[in-house]
């Protein structure tokens, strides 16, 4: 038992040094995430684990993806366990937007849709968040403003104009996610950019655009042309 105990301590300790030399880039799906498994299962093989763990969902962010209620299914995934892979989603979204605090200057629909893009990793259900700008296209705030089904009748234009007016915002964006379609517009989404659009111009604040991210992608609804954009890293501060 202990030769056993032994084994598993000296193949922890390789994967922490290979992780603090080489990163995780060079790394397996199922080494990263045994490497993950470290810190919630202290005395078992995680290998074994990680296996099953891809094995059932496909990927890493199938694992971090996945219902909490399927994970405690997996054999050696404890609450403890699951709560620490739903966790990962989060925090690197979290971790993206501290990254992106500060000002933050924004002078292309691109750059609109790359810096929003941000803000949904992790995301699962439609979510709806309200970019607002100064007079310089500085950013003032990103505020999430509904969660759902997004269309006319459920996302208020009357809110999305008092919390502009409230930050004495001069222009905005509005965006929303498609999480398990495309980033192409609904006529759903057509009608509500409309309305959007037309509440904010009664105030004469600049409707930019809406835009829709899908994983990688995203698009304007205002574009005619429905430039699908790949997502790029931001490297606005």
């Amino acid at each position: 038992m202990d030769k056993e105990k032994n084994i598993h301590k000296d193949h922890r300790v390789r994967a922490k040094d290979r992780f603090l030399r080489e990163g995780l880039d060079g790394m397996a799906e199922h080494n990263v995430l045994e490497l993950l498994l470290f810190y919630s299962i202290p005395r078992k093989d995680t290998n074994v684990i990680a296996h099953r763990l891809i094995d059932k969902f496909g990927s890493i962010s199938g694992v971090f993806d996945a219902p909490y209620e399927a994970l405690i299914e997996v054999d050696g995934v404890s609450e403890h366990t699951a709560t620490l892979l739903k966790l990962m989603p989060e925090l690197s979204r979290r971790y993206i937007i501290s990254q992106n605090r500060g000002r933050v200057h924004i002078s292309s629909i691109e750059d609109a849709g790359n810096y929003l893009a941000q803000r949904y990793i992790g995301v699962l259900n439609e979510t709806v968040f309200l970019l607002m700008f100064d007079n310089k296209m500085d950013v003032i705030e990103c505020v999430k403003v509904h969660e759902g089904s997004v269309n006319s009748a459920l996302l208020s234009p009357r809110r999305l104009v008092e919390i502009s007016l409230l930050k004495k915002a001069s222009a905005v964006i509005i965006s929303h996610n498609h999480p398990a379609g495309q980033a192409l517009p609904s006529s759903d989404d057509c009608l509500t950019t409309q309305l959007v659009r037309s509440a904010f111009e009664s105030i004469s604040i600049s409707f930019l655009g809406h835009i829709i991210v899908a994983g990688d992608t995203f698009s304007n609804v205002l574009d005619p042309n429905k430039k699908i954009y790949k997502v790029t890293k931001n490297d606005k501060r």
